[in-house]
């Protein structure tokens, strides 16, 4: 186990040293704009002094090093037009926690609410009329097949309204929170309460389910301690997946309600082309992104014991 533990942070830190790689190579494409506040005033001596003073008129690999060896030593840069001079692990650490504390509720949220979705779907599969397996089938395809964008707008527009709450978010105001974190966290809702049902219902199919049943046990005892807890293992590989979309999701759901975390940072510093800023947050979300798949494959492990990450002698 510690030595798979071992391979699989090698290959994530691998992996984030690609995105860097290749991210790094990127914005160094884009116009030298994006690397000064006023470059309209300035003299091409004074751009020079500039770029050199950068390190940007070095070699791309040398300038690449150069960042990661910045980068371990817990140095981000410093904001080139939205806060000019300003260092850019302090603005992160005034905005991040706010957007950690969203995405962990919601995550929190998803994981119970379609959790239990999940859940009453598959039992609804056992029932005459299966009411419940209908009414969340339906909810699962519209947030599958309508855009996110859409149904946020409409969480948004008609939220407020039966809420009678501000379309914007204000931190001091715990009601402004729950029309974010509800858009947060619809999408994870419907991808657990999918996977969970199927899971469930395959589960239950089972021969070893079949025989309990004929031997008398009681069906919440079986729904309890085989069903849902055999079917709760293979779903453990979709956290990763679940951290990736409300990653994405914060980006839009921050900037619609104009929440002053990192999701609605990371749009701006676009717009204004702040480069620097951009590769360091690009940074942080790719560690996130990496560091949810670790994870991933770490709880399923955990998850289950009967799971094995070493290769048996004589498997091909």
């Amino acid at each position: 186990m510690a030595k798979y533990i071992l391979k699989r942070i090698l290959h994530a830190i691998f992996t984030l040293l690609i995105v860097i790689t290749i991210v790094f190579a990127l914005l160094r494409q884009m116009p030298i704009e994006g690397y000064f506040n006023n470059i309209d005033k300035l003299t091409d001596a004074q751009v020079h002094a500039g770029l050199t003073r950068l390190g940007l008129t070095r070699p791309l690999p040398i300038q690449i090093w150069n960042y990661l060896v910045q980068v371990f030593h817990g140095d981000l840069g410093v904001s080139n037009k939205f806060r000019d001079g300003y260092s850019i692990a302090k603005i992160i650490a005034g905005k991040a926690p706010i957007s950690i504390k969203l995405g962990l509720i919601s995550l929190v949220v998803s994981l119970i609410v379609g959790m239990s979705m999940g859940i009453m779907m598959a039992r609804s599969t056992r029932t005459k009329w299966k009411l419940w397996d209908k009414f969340g089938t339906v909810f699962i395809v519209i947030i599958q097949a309508v855009p996110s964008a859409v149904y946020h707008l409409l969480i948004q527009l008609y939220g407020s309204s039966l809420l009678g709450v501000s379309m914007l978010f204000k931190e001091e105001q715990p009601m402004t929170w729950i029309l974010p974190i509800f858009s947060l966290s619809i999408g994870n809702i419907a991808y657990y309460a999918m996977w969970l049902r199927r899971y469930m219902v395959d589960e239950a199919n089972k021969d070893y389910i079949r025989l309990a049943r004929a031997k008398g046990v009681p069906s919440g005892r079986i729904s309890r301690q085989h069903v849902f807890r055999n079917a709760v293992v293979p779903l453990v590989q979709y956290l990763p997946n679940s951290i990736l979309l409300t990653i994405v999701g914060s980006l839009y759901v921050e900037s619609l309600y104009s929440i002053p975390g990192m999701g609605g940072l990371l749009v701006q510093v676009i717009k204004l082309q702040d480069n620097t800023m951009v590769l360091a947050l690009v940074l942080i979300y790719s560690a996130i992104s990496v560091l949810g798949l670790l994870l991933g494959d770490l709880a399923m492990g955990l998850a289950d014991p009967r799971i094995s990450f070493v290769k048996k002698e004589g498997a091909r």
